[in-house]
């Protein structure tokens, strides 16, 4: 129920009195139909950033998914990949695909991947 949902995230704008919402898609679950009606649910409600994934799926998302993301975001909402990134070459893969933001638990290693990619 599409209208249900944007008008669940809409009480959750509102509630938070400016503050920017993010809301959390799970791609790596749902249809490209879906993605796309979901995401413009969160972005009609007010959601500030468009996040793929909570990363406890068995895969993260594609760089596909996340240029859709992007595609659908506009100017005033931003894109947070994550899950299963754990490279700086996957890092890279998802900013290249339309992500502002990147969300990982392998920050260290993704900034050693750099540094090495770098010496």
């Amino acid at each position: 129920d599409i209208e249900y949902v944007e008008n669940d995230i809409r009480g959750v704008v509102q509630a938070a009195h400016g503050r920017p919402v993010k809301v959390i898609l799970e791609v790596t679950m749902l249809t490209r139909e879906q993605i796309i009606a979901g995401a413009k649910a969160a972005i009609r409600a007010g959601a500030k950033f468009l996040k793929t994934s909570t990363g406890f799926d068995n895969r993260g998302p594609t760089p596909e998914e996340v240029a859709l993301l992007y595609s659908l975001a506009g100017d005033d909402v931003l894109v947070k990949a994550s899950g299963k990134i754990r490279t700086f070459t996957d890092a890279m893969t998802m900013i290249k695909s339309g992500a502002n933001r990147i969300g990982t638990s392998s920050g260290v290693a993704i900034m050693s991947d750099y540094k090495h990619a770098n010496d």
